[in-house]
């Protein structure tokens, strides 16, 4: 009954307009943070069900040639994160309760409502909300595998997805983890070419996770908050003078003050560049600027020249050297 289960849940989300899906038993989140354990948000589930998404190739295109920047944050943040897959969650949850089990809808909302921000309601129990930790639970889905980048590969598409879950107490068998064949080879193409240099070529982050040890690059995340937004001023066309000298002087803060000073760089850059304000008044995500030059397109570059993707292309992305600003 299992087996016949599992293939209805899972043809059910592929129809509903996921592009991946896997499955992995809770079990696999034994030891992880209570903040991020999603058996307290529903303690009976049994398996949680991984959606992935492609981010189209062609999203990359415009920002690729420096001439058009809002497809990447518009379509392939947005439409994914607030529209399609919210659609697909609801009809695979639909199909889930109609066959009798609870289906608990998970989207990234959470993040940009506030994690772990309120009190718990009992002692034992974490602060609300808990945040589940997309790229672990995608793992323990058995979807792919963290690049050193901390960003998911999965074998069909590389770094171009993004991620939804569902929970439940539905009895479905779970997917293996991934293990084979290695898509991760600690090129480092995606420090080399992040435009902030947000993630360590020599630091990592190591965690075990269901028996199984995981490791990725340190990333700087007031780094990457700056330059996810805005770049940094060799590949960011929209900066004006201003704003510009204030990259100067973060660049050039003592090492001591090097956090605060790139976390007020990118509080000021959602006020001040219109460009970022714009998208999020138009979309609700800032505007991706960099279009992911390192930790996405370096390393989506880098598995298709290296046949490792079952998403492949008859043409290669990268037609012509990259461009950058000359801010002299």
């Amino acid at each position: 009954m299992a087996d016949t289960l599992t293939s209805q849940v899972k043809k059910a989300a592929l129809q509903a307009g996921a592009d991946l899906v896997g499955i992995g038993s809770m079990d696999r989140f034994e030891g992880a943070p209570k903040e991020s354990d999603p058996r307290y948000i529903f303690p009976e589930a049994k398996a949680i069900i991984g959606l992935g998404f492609r981010v189209h190739r062609g999203l990359f295109r415009g920002i690729e040639e420096g001439t058009f920047f809002a497809a990447y944050p518009s379509l392939g943040y947005a439409n994914i994160n607030d529209v399609h897959a919210p659609l697909v969650l609801r009809e695979l949850g639909s199909v889930v309760e109609d066959l009798g089990y609870e289906a608990m809808l998970y989207s990234n909302t959470s993040v940009r409502l506030g994690t772990n921000a309120g009190r718990p309601v009992r002692l034992d129990l974490p602060r609300p909300d808990v945040f589940l930790h997309f790229r672990i639970a995608a793992f323990i889905c058995g979807l792919g595998e963290i690049g050193w980048s901390k960003v998911f590969l999965t074998p069909r598409f590389g770094p171009r997805q993004r991620f939804a879950f569902v929970l439940t107490d539905a009895p479905l068998e779970p997917d293996p983890l991934y293990s084979e064949p290695k898509l991760c080879d600690r090129c480092l193409l995606c420090a080399r070419d992040c435009p902030v240099g947000a993630i360590s070529t020599k630091e990592s982050v190591k965690v075990t996770v269901a028996g199984r040890d995981l490791e990725w690059g340190k990333l700087d995340t007031q780094k990457c908050w700056v330059g996810w937004q805005a770049a940094s001023p060799e590949f960011n066309p929209f900066l004006d003078e201003e704003l510009l000298a204030a990259y100067q002087q973060v660049r050039q803060a003592p090492p001591e003050e090097q956090d605060a000073a790139w976390g007020k760089l990118g509080d000021r850059m959602q006020k001040e560049l219109a460009y970022i304000r714009k998208t999020i008044a138009s979309f609700h995500h800032p505007a991706a600027i960099c279009g992911g030059r390192g930790c996405m397109r370096a390393c989506m570059i880098h598995l298709e020249e290296s046949g490792k993707l079952v998403n492949a292309f008859k043409h290669p992305f990268r037609k012509r050297p990259p461009w950058k600003l000359d801010i002299g």
